[in-house]
């Protein structure tokens, strides 16, 4: 016969699982919405804008994405964006991997120093640097290239990817690293063969982070770009707005074409993301 507390217990177990779940879709609901509200007003006129703002389009308008990628140069500057989000999270990954390795397995003079140095880094705004990235841009001749967008991103993405991976590396056991010395295997060796492989999660968090970063970002692509063939996505989608008017249907249509490189990515990596999320909380 059931004791009464684990009768009592069922029907409260019950209510928090409902509870949480009415949350959970609640905050699905609230967070997919927007994204909903972008891709069915990127099938609407500037009338039917205005006039059903939150509802369905009267007339699905899809010229409006093909009137987008032409008038804007959006071929281009998708093909500058990815440019430069590519190179910087090359160059991102590839630093920050060796410097994480460094700082996670060994020990050396100063190492608390330079990790707080990175650390300091996340703490930085960006914008507060435009002015003396720009003189500095032009002292080396880099204003108008892909290099004055790629250097900048890199080094701002830095101190949050050394932060993630150092803390990463650092779980990993020391027998792993003691077991591949035994083996014959060298440094290089284990930061290649197993170090890097073992912290796929990490960095395929840090690729999702990095790549946002530089795909959205619009205020140094202003300040350092002016040449037309190398503006990037969000300065072409601003060309939609003037001083006078907004075409929103083109502008959402061109918001729409931009986020889908984000959502591939984000499909690609959520599964090793999800890893490193739980990595730490389960135990084997």
């Amino acid at each position: 016969m059931p004791s009464p507390g684990r009768a009592s217990g069922h029907p409260v177990r019950r209510l928090r699982s409902g509870i949480v779940w009415t949350l959970l879709t609640v905050y699905g609901i609230l967070t997919l919405y927007p994204f909903y509200w972008l891709v069915i007003s990127a099938f609407k006129t500037n009338e039917d804008f205005y006039s059903r703002p939150f509802g369905l389009p009267a007339q699905w308008n899809v010229a409006n994405f093909s009137n987008a990628w032409e008038s804007s140069r959006l071929g281009t500057a998708f093909g500058n964006s990815l440019v430069v989000s590519l190179g910087s999270l090359i160059l991102t990954l590839f630093i920050a991997a060796l410097a994480s390795f460094i700082l996670a397995r060994f020990q050396f003079r100063w190492k608390g120093l330079v990790m707080t140095f990175f650390v300091v880094g996340m703490l930085i705004p960006i914008h507060s640097t435009l002015v003396p990235l720009f003189i500095l841009m032009k002292q080396m001749s880099l204003l108008n290239t892909y290099w004055a967008l790629i250097l900048p991103y890199t080094a701002f993405a830095l101190p949050t990817a050394i932060f993630v991976l150092t803390a990463y590396l650092t779980s990993v056991p020391r027998d792993i690293e003691e077991a591949a010395f035994i083996d014959g295997t060298g440094l290089w060796g284990l930061f290649t063969r197993i170090m890097l492989p073992m912290s796929v999660p990490a960095l395929s968090t840090v690729t999702i982070l990095s790549f946002l970063h530089a795909w959205n970002d619009f205020s140094f692509a202003l300040v350092f770009i002016n040449k037309t063939g190398l503006k990037t996505l969000p300065l072409a989608i601003a060309n939609f707005a003037d001083g006078y008017q907004t075409d929103y249907g083109l502008t959402l249509a061109a918001m729409t074409l931009s986020v889908i490189p984000t959502i591939i990515l984000y499909l690609v990596f959520q599964e090793q993301v999800m890893k490193g999320m739980t990595a730490g909380a389960v135990k084997g």
